[in-house]
C-alpha cells in the first residue's frame, strides 16, 4: 500500500453531458470532461466560453458613478488641472496605474502617478502622501486598486480642496468613503453585470469610458494584473486574459519583450503560468522591497534600451526578494521547530523583529502550504511597538471573518477569506495567537486539517494523445474558478520504475493499461521508487503535458500524487546482510517476526536494538508492516500469522541456514540399495563409516544418516551408539509413513513455495492466504 500525500476527493463528470458536449461542440472527451467538471454543461454556453469575443466586455457606463467620474475627469483635463493616479505597489496596482495614466495621456491630461511606499506609507490612501501631492499642485486624485477602505484619508484630501475618484475592487465596508465618485464593480447602489474584476480591470473600464471605446493595445497589460491578482478567470476577466495573452505573444511592446527575455521565457508560448510565475513576480519585486515606480516606468517604456535596463533592475530586485524569502522562511521554520516541535497549533502566528514586511506574505504562503494551517507572519518594529503582517489560510477558515472577531486587537486589517494584511501592537500578538487558536477549535475539523486534492477529470490512457493535449490550449487560461485540471488515471500496472536525476530524487514510471502505456515523471518523489514492487497497481493524479525530445512528441504525466490500495510484498530473499535491507524498512508500525530462537540469536545485534517477536509467544495483532525473518516448520503457522497481522506490507527475508530443497529426498533406488547393503552387513558402524559410504556412492553428505533414521522409524533397523543393525520383520511399510520422511517432504515443499518461487508467485500465495482461499493441505488455490 502506498499512502497518498493528500486526501483525495474524486468527482466524476456526468458522462451523458460529456458525450453531448463532445458531439455538439466537436471537442475531445478530455476537453468535454474539463468543461463538465467546471459546470459548463450546455453546448451553446460551452461554445461561447471557448470562443470568446469582444462582446464579452460590458458597457463601462453600467458602473455606478461612471458618468460622474468621466465628467469630472474631462472637466479637469479641460481646465488643465493636475491629475494624480494613486496606485498600489503590487502587480495589479502598477498595471492599473499604467492603464489609466496611458489613457489620460492620450486625452492630453496633465497626469502623473503616485504609489505609496509599503514601509513608509503602508497600503492604500495615506494622509502624509496626500498632503505632499496637494503641495505639488494636485487637484484631482484617482485611486486605482485601492481607496474603498480609505474613509478618513479621503475625507482629509477633501478638506484640502482636492477632488477624489475611487476605483477599486476590494471588499466594501459598511460606510463608503466620501469621494466625488466611486467606481466599484460591486457598488451597493450599482448593478454592474460582473463583480469580480481586478483593480486593473476596473481601471481599464474607466479608460474605456474616457476613450469612448476599449483601448485594445492595453489589454495585454490588463492580462498581467488580472492573472497576478488571482481573481476568478470568468466573464470579462477571462476575456482580458485570453485576448491579452494572444496579443502578448506577438506584442511589440518593449516591456513585454524585455520581461520575457530577462526571465528566459519564450514570448511565442506565453501563457497564464508564465505571467503568474515569471512576469508577475518581477513586477511585484520593486514594491516588495521599496519604490514600485520602476515597474510602471518599465510597462510604459517606449524603447527596448530603456525597457531592458528597467527589466534587469527588476530582475535583480526579484533575486534579492527570493533571497530574503528564503532567509525569513528558514527563520520561521526554526521558530516552529523550537516552539512547537511536532505538536503544531491550529493557527500559526509567528513574529520576529526586522523581517521585511514586503515578503512575509510569501513566507506565510509557504508555511501554510507545508503545514496546511492558517498562518500569520508578523514583522515587529520594536521602536514603534507595532507589528505588521500578512496572513494566508486554508479552506474552511475564513480569514477576514475570523480576524473581524479580533477587531479589538487589530486597528488595521483587511483582506478576504484566504489572505489578509494587518497591523497591531506588539503587546497584543500573544492575545491574537490565543484568540485565533480558540476560534479555530470551533471552526476547523480533522478533514479540514488534512490537505485535500480535488480531482475532477478521471481519464483512461486511450483518451490521451499528443493532438488531444495540444487541443487543450483552447480551454486556457486556467486559474481561479476555472482551475487547471487534476487528471486521474486509475488502476494502472507499472511496467517499469526507476530513480532519475543527479541526486536520484525524481521518479520515472511507465504505466500501462493492457497494451497501452504512458510515461510519468514525479519530481522530488524519487523515494517512492523504494516503495514500489513488481506488478503493483497504481492510481496517479497530476498534469498532462506533451514531452518533445529529438523531434518526437509523446504524452507525459507530471505526477502530483500517487497511491496504491493493494498490499505489497518486498522480496528480501537472498539479501544476507541486514545492513543492505534494514534501512528500507520503516521502523514505526512494524513487527519483526521469527519462527526460531536461533534466528533471534543471529539477527538481534545487527537489527540495532529492534525487538524481534517469536511466533507463538504472544497474540498476533494487526500491523502495517510485517517482516518475516525466517520460515516456519509448518506452513499453517505462517498462514495464521499473516491472517492475524493483516499487513499492508510484507517484507520476506526468509533466512534458511539449513535449506534442504536442493538436497532433495533420496530416491527409492537409493533406499533399496542401502537396505540391501545393511542386510548383507547385518550391522554397520554409521558414525565411523557413514561418510566413506556417501563418498563411495556419490550421495549427499547426510543421505545415509537420513535413510537410517527413516528405516529406524519404520522399524526396519535399530540404531544404538552409532551402529545400525537390521531388525527382522515380515511387514511392508511405505517410506512416506516415516515422520522424518514426511517432515523432509514438507520442508522441501515449504522451501519451494517460500524461498524459490518467483516474486509474483509468492505474492499470489500470500494473496490467497489473505483472501482465505488457500487449500492448506494441497497448497493450491481455489
Amino acid at each position: 500500500m502506498i499512502q497518498s500525500m493528500k486526501r483525495w476527493t474524486v468527482e466524476r463528470p456526468d458522462m451523458q453531458i460529456v458525450e453531448a458536449l463532445t458531439k455538439d461542440v466537436g471537442i475531445s472527451t478530455v476537453q468535454a470532461k474539463i468543461l463538465a467538471a467546471r459546470g459548463i454543461t450546455d453546448p451553446i454556453e460551452a461554445k461561447n466560453f471557448l470562443y470568446m469575443t469582444e462582446s464579452a466586455m460590458h458597457d463601462p457606463f453600467l458602473f455606478h458613478d461612471m458618468d460622474k467620474a468621466v465628467k469630472l475627469i474631462k472637466q479637469a483635463i479641460a481646465a488643465d488641472k493636475k491629475i494624480v493616479v494613486y496606485g498600489d505597489y503590487d502587480a495589479d496596482g502598477v498595471t492599473s496605474v499604467t492603464v489609466l495614466t496611458t489613457a489620460l495621456e492620450r486625452l492630453g491630461a496633465d497626469v502623473s502617478f503616485a504609489i505609496p511606499d509599503r514601509f513608509e506609507h503602508g497600503y492604500g490612501p495615506n494622509k502624509d502622501l496626500f498632503q505632499e501631492l496637494y503641495a505639488q499642485g494636485a487637484s484631482l486624485i484617482i485611486t486605482v486598486d485601492n481607496g474603498i477602505a480609505g474613509n478618513d484619508e479621503i475625507a482629509f484630501a477633501k478638506t484640502l480642496g482636492m477632488q477624489v475618484i475611487v476605483t477599486d475592487h476590494h471588499e466594501i465596508g459598511e460606510v463608503l468613503p466620501a469621494a466625488d465618485a466611486i467606481i466599484h464593480p460591486r457598488h451597493p447602489e450599482g448593478n454592474y453585470p460582473f463583480g469580480e474584476l481586478a483593480g486593473v480591470g476596473v481601471a481599464f473600464k474607466l479608460a474605456s469610458a474616457l476613450l469612448e471605446g476599449p483601448p485594445q493595445d492595453l489589454i495585454e497589460v490588463v492580462a498581467i494584473g488580472t492573472v497576478a491578482d488571482l481573481v476568478p478567470l470568468q466573464g470579462e476577466n477571462r476575456y482580458f486574459v485570453k485576448e491579452g495573452i494572444r496579443r502578448m505573444r506577438i506584442s511589440k511592446r518593449p516591456a513585454i519583450q524585455a520581461l520575457t527575455k530577462i526571465s528566459g521565457t519564450d514570448q511565442r508560448t506565453l501563457d497564464e503560468e508564465s505571467i503568474g510565475f515569471m512576469i508577475g513576480p518581477r513586477l511585484n519585486a520593486a514594491g516588495r522591497l521599496g519604490d514600485a515606480s520602476p515597474a510602471v516606468h518599465l510597462l510604459k517604456s517606449e524603447t527596448m534600451e530603456q525597457a531592458l535596463a528597467l527589466a534587469s533592475e527588476l530582475d535583480e530586485l526579484n533575486k534579492e526578494r527570493q533571497a530574503l524569502v528564503s532567509a525569513i522562511h528558514q527563520e520561521t521554520e526554526d521558530i516552529i521547530a523550537t516552539t512547537y516541535g511536532t505538536d503544531i497549533p491550529l493557527v500559526f502566528v509567528i513574529a520576529a523583529e526586522g523581517w521585511n514586511a514586503g515578503v512575509i506574505g510569501i513566507v506565510a504562503s509557504r508555511i501554510t502550504d507545508k503545514y496546511h494551517r492558517p498562518t500569520i507572519v508578523l514583522s515587529i518594529d520594536e521602536e514603534k511597538g507595532i507589528a505588521k503582517g500578512s496572513a494566508r489560510s486554508i479552506p474552511g477558515f475564513d480569514l477576514f471573518a475570523e480576524l473581524s472577531k479580533c477587531a479589538q486587537l487589530l486597528p488595521h486589517f483587511g483582506g478576504h477569506q484566504m489572505a489578509a494584511g494587518m497591523s497591531l501592537e506588539v503587546s497584543n500578538i500573544d492575545l491574537l495567537r490565543q484568540q485565533l487558536n480558540t476560534q479555530a477549535e470551533e471552526v476547523l475539523t480533522d478533514d479540514m486539517l488534512s490537505p485535500e486534492l480535488l480531482i475532477d477529470v478521471p481519464l483512461t490512457i486511450d483518451e490521451i494523445d499528443v493532438e488531444v493535449l495540444e487541443s487543450l490550449e483552447l480551454l486556457r487560461p486556467f486559474g481561479i474558478s476555472f482551475e487547471k485540471p487534476n487528471y486521474l488515471l486509475e488502476d494502472l500496472s507499472v511496467k517499469s520504475f526507476r530513480k532519475i536525476g543527479a541526486a536520484k530524487n525524481h521518479l520515472k514510471l511507465e504505466l500501462a493499461d493492457g497494451e497501452l502505456s504512458l510515461d510519468a515523471i514525479g519530481f522530488g518523489i524519487g523515494h517512492i521508487a523504494d516503495e514500489l514492487t513488481p506488478a503493483i497497481t497504481l492510481s496517479v493524479a497530476g498534469d498532462l503535458q506533451v514531452n518533445e525530445w529529438n523531434g518526437l512528441k509523446k504524452p507525459q504525466l507530471m505526477i502530483g500524487d500517487i497511491r496504491s490500495d493493494e498490499w505489497q510484498l518486498f522480496d528480501l530473499r537472498g539479501v544476507r546482510e541486514p545492513s543492505r535491507w534494514l534501512p528500507s524498512i520503516p521502523v514505526e508500525h512494524t513487527s519483526f517476526v521469527a519462527f526460531h530462537e536461533r534466528t533471534v540469536t543471529q539477527f538481534q545485534s545487527s537489527l540495532k536494538g529492534i525487538a524481534i517477536d517469536i511466533y507463538g509467544r504472544r497474540p498476533v495483532t494487526e500491523v502495517k508492516n510485517l517482516v518475516l525473518l525466517d520460515i516456519p516448520e509448518d506452513e499453517k503457522d505462517l498462514q495464521q500469522l499473516v491472517l492475524a497481522a493483516a499487513p499492508d506490507r510484507i517484507y520476506a527475508h526468509f533466512h534458511a541456514p539449513e535449506s534442504v530443497y536442493f538436497d532433495g529426498l533420496p530416491s527409492r533406488e537409493q533406499f533399496g540399495w542401502y537396505y540391501s547393503f545393511l542386510k548383507k552387513r547385518e550391522i554397520f558402524d554409521l558414525s565411523k563409516n557413514g561418510e566413506l559410504l556417501t563418498k563411495h556412492k556419490g550421495w549427499k553428505k547426510d543421505s545415509v544418516i537420513f535413510m537410517s533414521k527413516v528405516f529406524s522409524e519404520l522399524g526396519f533397523v535399530k540404531i544404538e551408539d552409532g551402529f545400525v543393525s537390521i531388525v527382522e520383520t515380515t511387514g511392508k511399510r511405505d517410506l512416506s509413513e516415516a515422520p522424518s520422511y514426511q517432515a523432509r517432504a514438507r520442508q522441501m515443499e515449504l522451501e519451494k513455495n517460500l524461498l524459490y518461487t518467483p516474486h509474483l508467485e509468492l505474492k499470489s500465495w500470500f494473496d490467497a492466504v489473505l483472501k482465505g482461499t488457500v487449500d492448506r493441505e494441497e497448497h493450491q488455490w481455489i
